[in-house]
């Protein structure tokens, strides 16, 4: 194998130079080159963005991937410059198990409807996340692994061999001040010269680079700006998806509490005019005044009854009454309505012929129509 061994020597020679520089700059016995103030802050600002990048990075895929176990797969794939497998969200995920026990439960049951509905929430909840995390992985955390594996690398490179030229540089002066015969100074000082040059043609390179990081702050104040409306979309989408969860499950809710009220209140109903009592038996009670119920006529809509029934002149059936607390306030559209107010109590019963989606309440002496997806019933 071919040596050249005046550049081995060379080098060596230039090493062993720059590492006694060094020690003695330590030691305080030797003098060292200041960068300008500019330069300073220039390097100052250069490190403190690199450090937050580095953090800002990191939590941000932690947000994205709670899990540390599925981050480092993801970065053994992108190292291996393979494309990371499709991974299920935990809300498709959970979605799965919901509709695997509505089938067990059965999914005409009241809790298997319920399950289905719910699943169906969540896997469009997992849905919108896996999009999110994919929008916010290109907008935001691309960008920032280009910085930290781009333009920095080039800058921590630029900026160490500006140290060796400073070093080189401070050599030649430490040179030139020990020279004693007029052939070594002038030697020292033509030495000198070149490392002058070479030190201020990299100090200007490596100020150009330093002077990008302002480009790259605007280059990632967009990139924030896109993951800021990539994650609003994502939490209006999941505020929609729960509110509509939330009305289906209300009227899921009515239907079933509503039959619970109303086969309550007609089982209370007087017995026919025709009907007597068994011989022995004790004198009737007076009949509990009852509530005209409307019949609903097939075909014709519900609010066709629900207008003929006046709430203030309604009497609560004598059993089927429950007690409910307000969930949220609710403003009366009407004067058949009944206006709420968080965390009050009242009392609660359905009619017949009503919809399912609302209840009578009763506080004191009002009454009026409540809706049902703001009470929570307890007893």
């Amino acid at each position: 194998m071919d040596f050249n061994v005046k550049k081995l020597a060379s080098d060596a020679g230039v090493f062993f130079s720059r590492a006694m520089q060094f020690t003695e700059e330590k030691l305080g016995q030797a003098e060292k080159t200041e960068l300008d103030a500019h330069f300073e802050n220039l390097l100052a600002r250069a490190d403190c963005t690199k450090n937050w990048t580095e953090k800002i990075l990191r939590q941000t895929e932690v947000l994205l991937q709670p899990n540390p176990s599925a981050r480092v797969e993801e970065f053994l794939y992108e190292k291996l410059d393979r494309k990371v497998p499709s991974r299920v969200t935990n809300g498709e995920l959970l979605a799965q198990y919901m509709a695997e026990a509505a089938n067990d439960f059965g999914p005409g049951t009241p809790y298997g409807k319920t399950l289905i509905k719910v699943g169906e929430a969540q896997r469009r909840l997992g849905a919108a996340e896996r999009d999110f995390i994919h929008s916010a992985s290109i907008t935001f955390l691309t960008p920032l692994r280009n910085f930290l594996e781009g333009d920095w690398r080039t800058i921590a490179k630029e900026r160490r061999i500006l140290q060796n030229r400073r070093l080189d540089l401070d050599a030649c002066k430490a040179r030139l001040k020990k020279a004693k015969a007029a052939e070594a100074k002038a030697t020292a000082e033509q030495e000198l010269r070149l490392a002058q040059t070479e030190f201020d043609r990299q100090a200007e390179v490596t100020r150009l680079l330093l002077e990008g990081i302002s480009s790259t702050h605007v280059n990632h104040l967009r990139c924030l700006h896109e993951f800021v409306e990539a994650q609003t979309s994502y939490y209006a989408q999941c505020h929609q998806y729960m509110l509509e969860l939330q009305q289906q499950l209300g009227s899921s809710k009515g239907e079933i509490f509503s039959g619970t009220f109303v086969g309550n209140a007609e089982s209370t109903s007087p017995l026919p005019a025709t009907a007597s009592p068994p011989a022995g038996a004790a004198a009737p009670l007076p009949a509990v005044p009852t509530i005209p119920v409307v019949p609903t006529i097939a075909g014709m809509p519900s609010t066709v009854a629900e207008s003929v029934l006046n709430p203030s002149e309604v009497k609560p059936p004598a059993s089927g009454t429950r007690r409910a607390r307000v969930l949220y306030d609710y403003e009366a559209a009407d004067s058949s309505e009944l206006a709420l107010l968080a965390d009050e109590l009242l009392t609660v019963y359905s009619l017949p012929g009503m919809d399912p989606d609302w209840l009578i309440g009763e506080r004191g002496n009002q009454k009026g129509k409540v809706p049902v997806t703001y009470l929570e019933l307890l007893s």
